[in-house]
């Protein structure tokens, strides 16, 4: 059993994460600030393997007492996306860079801790030339607040010359899939939503590719790195992902349409993101012999399932659709 502390435990793919943990007999601290209105749901284990703690990463001293309490140190915390750190940006450089780096600085204080895995994200390639497959090895050319400061964390990290700690990057592929706390802003799922609910989607630049990946695999991905020997993951950055799901975004449009034939689809140029890149997930499968398990469509399915079946409390009416209406709680400066 580890004892583990996943910081941003209660977003996204912290959420997912924090359930396989548990399932796989290990102990886990959540420290998260659930600074989203749609966050206040209670979704902490009912086994009380979980121990949630309300928490800005910011207060070191606060944070301090939970390091010394674990064996292994997750951060997937900070504000997320282009959107929300352009908006917030003084907010972002405060949480996603000054914060992040003065936690990296207090682990490599515990002898206790033995692993620190920090997700990044493949935005850091930015735009890449002719489709070629990028490798870890391939220039960074970050174009938003969110994967500059990504970028800057990753430097950070590996080139910290005094740690007890090892060290992991996981550049992650844009993520998709079920989690209990559920974004409909990530590509497939805003994609899936809008052609069900609205019958309709406007797609801008729909010849960009970008990777990726089930939600579900991100945790598999991170347990198997946290049950790894050492040397296999010591100051190493992997992609996180698979070759088989880097798709445009038509291509993923033409899945979604074999499944809602009837939806009215317009095609755009000129979009915000200009992201554009394809990635090679050939070392995390050598390295670690790590297979992803869900494909593109396995997710379509997965979303477009629950979607019909209106599981979601928060798909009512009333509802957000996107992060990006999302505001920020007033607490949070």
């Amino acid at each position: 059993m580890k004892k583990i502390l996943v910081i941003g435990g209660s977003g996204y793919i912290g959420r997912v994460l924090i359930e396989d943990l548990i399932k796989a007999k290990n102990q886990v601290i959540n420290v998260d600030l659930k600074i989203y209105p749609d966050q206040q749901i209670d979704l902490t284990n009912e086994e009380n393997n979980e121990n949630f703690i309300k928490l800005d990463l910011r207060d070191i001293k606060e944070l301090k007492k939970q390091i010394k309490l674990v064996d292994s140190v997750i951060i997937l915390a900070g504000l997320v996306g282009e959107f929300i750190t352009k908006k917030y940006l003084n907010l972002s450089n405060s949480i996603n860079e000054k914060g992040i780096i003065d936690l990296i600085n207090e682990c490599g204080e515990h002898k206790n801790i033995k692993n620190v895995i920090f997700v990044s994200t493949c935005s850091n390639y930015g735009i890449t030339k002719d489709q070629e497959l990028v490798n870890e090895e391939h220039e960074l050319k970050p174009l938003s607040p969110y994967a500059k400061a990504k970028v800057k964390i990753e430097k950070y990290l590996l080139n910290k010359k005094s740690q007890f700690y090892s060290p992991t990057v996981l550049r992650f592929a844009t993520a998709f899939g079920y989690s209990p706390r559920m974004r409909f802003d990530l590509t497939i799922n805003h994609f899936c939503y809008s052609m069900f609910k609205d019958k309709e989607i406007e797609v801008y630049d729909p010849n960009t590719w970008r990777p990726y990946c089930h939600v579900k695999d991100f945790s598999r991905l991170i347990i198997k790195i946290l049950t790894s020997e050492r040397d296999k993951v010591d100051k190493k950055v992997f992609n996180a992902g698979s070759d088989i799901n880097n798709f445009s975004k038509k291509a993923i449009v033409d899945l979604i349409l074999k499944k809602l034939p009837n939806t009215k689809v317009i095609f755009k140029k000129g979009g915000v993101d200009k992201r554009d890149y394809k990635v090679s997930f050939e070392k995390i499968k050598k390295e670690l012999n790590f297979e992803t398990k869900y494909s593109v469509e396995d997710g379509i399915v997965e979303i477009l399932s629950i979607l019909k079946e209106d599981k979601i409390k928060f798909l009512k009416e009333n509802s957000t659709k996107t992060r990006g209406n999302f505001e920020i709680l007033n607490h949070v400066k």
